[in-house]
C-alpha cells in the first residue's frame, strides 16, 4: 500500500480539524470558485457532524473564510467573521439533512444583486480532502485536487468532442472527463480534469463553442 507524507501528518493548515477545519475552508473556497460571480450574501447549511460540532472545530469560521478567497492556511482563517463584515458579505449557518455517504456535509448557497441564487453541495473527506457532489442540482465529482474545467452545455452531439479538441490544440492533457445531464437533450455538465493550469485563452475558446452555456475553471491544484 502506497502511504504519501500527507496521510501521515496532514495538510498544511490552520487547525483544530483537517476535515472539519482545512476541508470547510477549502470547500467553500472550491465553491466560491465554481461559482465565478460577485455576491453579497451565502448561506451554508450543514449536515452530518458539520451541524452538531461545527462552532467546536472552527468550522464555521473556515466556511466564511474559505467564501471570501481564503486557503486553509491563512493565518486569518480566525478572523473571518470579522473579514467578512468589513466587506459587506453576509453570512449564516442552518443545520439540514444532506442526502450522502459522506459525514461532513454543506449545502453552500451564494446570493447575488440580481437576486440569482446558486449553491454549491460537497463533503470533506479527511486530511483536507474534498468532494464536490452537486452544483446547483446537477450531480457532479470534483475533488479540487487538479485544475478543471466545468463545461455547461446543451446535450447535443459535438459538444464534447469540440471541446476535447481544443484541449488537445493546446497541449492540454485530460486526466478525467465525466459528462452528466438532466435529461436527453436537456443541459449536461462536463467535468474534466487536465494536468495543466488552464489559461486565459483556452477559456475563452471553449466558451466560444456552439451549444457551450458556460466555462468554470477551477485551477486549484495547478500553481494558481
Amino acid at each position: 500500500m502506497n502511504i504519501s507524507l500527507l496521510d501521515v501528518v496532514g495538510p498544511v493548515m490552520i487547525g483544530p480539524s483537517s476535515s472539519h477545519t482545512a476541508g470547510a475552508a477549502k470547500l467553500a473556497k472550491t465553491a466560491r470558485l465554481i461559482y465565478g460571480k460577485p455576491f453579497h450574501k451565502v448561506s451554508f447549511g450543514l449536515g452530518g457532524s458539520f451541524a452538531s460540532t461545527y462552532r467546536g472545530h472552527f468550522t464555521d469560521f473556515a466556511l466564511v473564510a474559505g467564501a471570501l478567497g481564503m486557503s486553509e492556511d491563512d493565518e486569518n482563517l480566525a478572523h473571518s467573521f470579522e473579514m467578512a463584515q468589513k466587506s459587506g458579505m453576509e453570512f449564516s449557518f442552518y443545520p439540514t439533512d444532506i442526502p450522502s455517504v459522506y459525514e461532513n456535509t454543506a449545502r453552500i448557497t451564494f446570493y447575488s444583486d440580481d437576486g440569482e441564487e446558486f449553491f454549491v453541495e460537497g463533503a470533506s473527506l479527511g486530511g483536507g480532502r474534498i468532494l464536490v457532489t452537486n452544483i446547483n442540482g446537477l450531480g457532479c465529482e470534483i475533488n479540487a485536487s487538479c485544475p478543471t474545467i466545468i463545461v455547461q452545455q446543451q446535450d447535443v452531439k459535438g459538444v464534447v468532442s469540440d471541446v476535447s479538441t481544443i484541449l488537445a490544440y493546446n497541449n492540454i492533457n485530460i486526466g478525467i472527463m465525466r459528462v452528466n445531464r438532466t435529461a436527453r437533450g436537456d443541459k449536461a455538465y462536463c467535468v474534466i480534469e487536465c494536468d495543466e493550469v488552464i489559461p486565459a485563452n483556452v477559456i475563452n475558446d471553449l466558451k466560444r463553442v456552439n451549444n457551450v452555456i458556460s466555462v468554470t475553471v477551477v485551477n486549484i491544484g495547478g500553481g494558481q
